[in-house]
């Protein structure tokens, strides 16, 4: 999976143009679409980084565990989890019982920013 930089303008004319024959739905139309690089700034600030990095490293068993492991109530990880799987940058697998396991779907980034045109492109690695 990765990610597009594309303006909600430029995300709806493209989905009316598939939807009305006039296209084909490009190549990258299953990939998490961003407003601008801030969007994806704004997603990944140092605190879900932190999260992002204890994910990664301690492999928690559950949200729950998770939220032990960084000292924060369960409520308050899992929102902060449901946005970054909202941005794709975690995935919640099936775990024991009811628990969801959380995972790190991307671990890297590339950003390409032309200062002179709003023409960003971020690469997933």
């Amino acid at each position: 999976m990765g990610l597009k930089i594309q303006s909600m303008k430029q995300l709806k004319a493209e989905m009316l143009a598939v939807a009305k024959g006039k296209h084909q739905p490009p190549a990258d139309a299953a990939q998490m679409s961003f407003d601008s690089v801030d969007a994806v700034m704004r997603l990944l600030t140092p605190d879900n980084r932190q999260l992002l990095a204890v994910i990664e490293n301690s492999k928690p068993a559950s949200v729950a565990d998770l939220a032990r492991l960084v000292g924060r109530a369960e409520s308050n990880v899992s929102r902060t989890l449901s946005r970054l799987v909202a941005g794709g940058f975690v995935r919640l697998k099936p775990g024991t019982g009811k628990a969801k396991v959380p995972e790190v779907a991307i671990h890297r980034l590339t950003v390409d920013i032309d200062v002179c045109r709003f023409d960003d492109r971020v690469a997933v690695a």
